[in-house]
């Protein structure tokens, strides 16, 4: 995950070797551009790329999947059915959004080091929050841009990122659900996988006309084949590749087991109403989708980080260090004794934010309601919109698993008053305590009002409300305050961080920082997966595995009978397969091959990459990209969209 602004000869000559037929200043050039303009954030939780000169950009589906959500109603399920204009008066303004390009890239190291040190020597806040307030508005101001201030190597280095953003948005393509995410959960970080996993947007500038970017990525038709070169540009959010052995254990071996048993019991609830009912599956699908993917990436993680022996292999390099140095050794002993002593504590942070920050969906209001304490107009209304969003059903079964699995894991230092009282009223029966605080929450006596009344009935306090209390009367912040190891980890962490890279550093070794939604590029080549001993499995899908996995009885595997009814060829290809190294935030990200040009969108990994946050491991790690061509065919013969085509110079 090289830094665009860095890519220096030897990267070059790495990338040409494996076929690139550009120079490094072909992909990133700020005086006379570069393929990097035409690479989009969509608010650095997404990457995306534009394909014409009028402003349509392409991201993933599961991108825009909120987006899709929201604009749809029970007579447009957008979700469902899909969403396509047909000209461009039909297109959907999106609220809310913020897509950004990337202007220039400033290394301010030496003027970051010169504020610390003034501001510590005038008695100052010398914080990376307050450094970040202070060059960000001047750069802002200096340069008329967005600013956006990054760390690299825990401090070891600071560049200043300018970026344009715009806000005008409309949605142009969405295929529907069961197309775009073909498999669903099952499928996830598998392969071979068979999505259309895109959505189209177009981007509006400030005079109300369609932006004509700097620069937009021309489309290949003619596709790939094993052993081509594969580029990936995009944003990748975050990873923790400098983090030191002990570190990695405590996720693996203490808090991910917890949380993700929690979320998969989660899951299970909502996915039985969901299957039952379809108006609960509208109201469900984003929380489901979320969560989903985040259960199984970390399930996947920890099965990987076992499998390739990645604690021990960290573990292993640490002798290295410590042998480097007596500092070397010292702060590794500090780690190891520090992670130690908050093993137990960190379990127990685990289930309170399991069970009461994301046990319902519905906490989320209950907790808005609670910052808007002195405004009782702000507080109906949050009641009934989040009234309006769940089934009473669904948040009163999740409601029971929290309960019972607070009271029987959390050590009763953290019970507050609410807590204590139900344990006197309802002692281990644990249906019978989340009965009571259900009926007498303001989301059950409110609930069975229609909307018109709930605004009229409701007039508080919130502060009294027991199922309020239950989830709001015990805070992170005051488990922190109970260990006073916490609160030394992140200045540990960076020391750490700091030896790894002087380490490597004067070994030769060339190194990227840690993804931290900064555009990063990453070159590999299209390949298969063999994933375990004695089993291949081809670079490619085709349209043959939408024929061989479609279910109508099974709604991840059902798609529309129009659909099925224009199905490509069975060997047309659908997914393909790359090495290249991408994490959260590269999804929707361009792949392009040795010219620059748009073969295809990054879309996910393969469960034998799950390790990736903490180590890419060679031949494993894959990066699983929807076809170009397959997302044309849809286009055209499905969408019937030929004013896109004609913009994009298809036939």
């Amino acid at each position: 995950m090289w830094l665009i602004q860095c890519l220096d000869r030897a990267l070059e000559k790495n990338m040409k070797v494996r076929g690139l037929r550009l120079g490094a200043r072909e992909i990133y050039n700020e005086e006379a551009g570069g393929l990097s303009d035409a690479v989009v954030s969509l608010g650095f939780y997404c990457s995306g790329s534009m394909i014409s000169g009028d402003g349509l950009l392409i991201t993933n589906h599961h991108c825009a999947f909120s987006d899709v959500a929201e604009l749809s109603t029970p007579e447009h399920n957008y979700l469902e059915d899909g969403f396509w204009a047909l000209s461009r008066d039909q297109e959907i303004p999106v609220k809310g959004k913020e897509f950004f390009f990337l202007n220039k890239v400033l290394d301010v190291t030496a003027e970051v080091e010169a504020l610390k040190a003034r501001l510590q020597a005038e008695g100052q806040p010398f914080g990376s929050r307050r450094i970040s307030a202070v060059m960000e508005k001047k750069y802002a101001e200096e340069y008329g841009l967005e600013a956006g201030l990054q760390g690299m190597w825990a401090g070891t280095a600071y560049y200043m990122c300018l970026y344009t953003k715009y806000t005008d948005v409309r949605l142009v393509a969405a295929p529907p659900v069961s197309v775009a995410t073909f498999g669903g959960d099952e499928d996830n970080w598998e392969w071979p996988q068979h999505k259309a996993d895109f959505a189209i947007y177009r981007i509006y500038g400030e005079d109300g006309q369609p932006l004509h970017p700097r620069r937009h990525l021309t489309i290949s038709r003619k596709g790939c084949k094993e052993g081509d070169f594969a580029m990936v540009i995009g944003y990748p959010g975050h990873t923790a590749r400098y983090a030191s052995a002990a570190e990695m254990a405590q996720e693996v071996e203490v808090e991910s087991p917890v949380s993700n048993r929690l979320r998969a019991a989660q899951m299970e609830i909502m996915r039985k109403w969901m299957d039952a009912d379809p108006a609960v599956r509208m109201k469900y699908a984003d929380a489901f989708f979320g969560l989903s993917n985040v259960a199984e990436l970390k399930e996947g993680e920890v099965a990987c980080m076992r499998r390739f022996g990645v604690v021990e292999r960290r573990r292993s390099w640490e002798e290295g260090l410590r042998k480097a140095s007596p500092e070397n050794a010292r702060l590794l002993e500090l780690l190891d004794a520090e992670y130690a002593s908050i093993s137990a504590l960190e379990r127990q942070k685990v289930f309170y934010r399991e069970t009461l920050v994301r046990g319902l969906i519905l906490s989320r209001t209950l907790f808005r309601m609670g910052s808007a304490a002195n405004d009782l107009p702000r507080q109906r209304k949050l009641l009934l919109q989040g009234l309006g969003e769940t089934d009473p059903r669904v948040e009163r079964e999740l409601l029971a698993f929290s309960v019972r699995e607070f009271f029987t894991h959390m050590d009763p230092v953290f019970h507050k008053p609410i807590h204590l009282e139900l344990r006197e009223r309802f002692g281990t029966d644990y249906e019978a305590m989340a009965g009571w605080l259900w009926e007498h929450s303001c989301v059950a006596r409110f609930g069975q009002l229609p909307d018109t009344e709930v605004a009229a009935a409701f007039n508080g306090p919130i502060a009294d409300d027991p199922l309020y209390r239950y989830v709001r009367e015990l805070s992170i912040v005051e488990m922190n305050e109970l260990e006073e190891h916490v609160a030394r980890l992140p200045e540990l962490r960076g020391e750490y961080v700091r030896a790894r890279y002087r380490f490597l550093k004067e070994q030769g070794v060339a190194q990227y920082p840690d993804a931290n939604s900064t555009m990063r590029l990453s070159y590999g080549r299209v390949l298969p997966l063999r994933p375990w001993d004695g089993v291949y499995a081809h670079w490619q899908s085709t349209a043959r595995g939408l024929r061989e996995k479609y279910d109508s009885l099974r709604h991840d595997f059902a798609y529309p009978r129009a659909f099925r009814e224009a199905l490509p060829p069975p060997d047309f290809p659908v997914n393909f397969l790359t090495d290249n190294d991408i994490t959260g935030g590269n999804s929707g990200s361009p792949v392009m091959n040795a010219r620059g040009e748009l073969i295809g969108l990054a879309f996910d990994g393969n469960k034998e990459s799950l390790a990736g946050n903490y180590e890419s491991v060679a031949g494993y790690n894959m990066c699983v990209c929807v076809d170009i061509r397959y997302v044309l065919w849809i286009l055209k013969h499905y969408m019937h969209q030929d004013y896109v085509l004609n913009e994009l110079g298809i036939n």
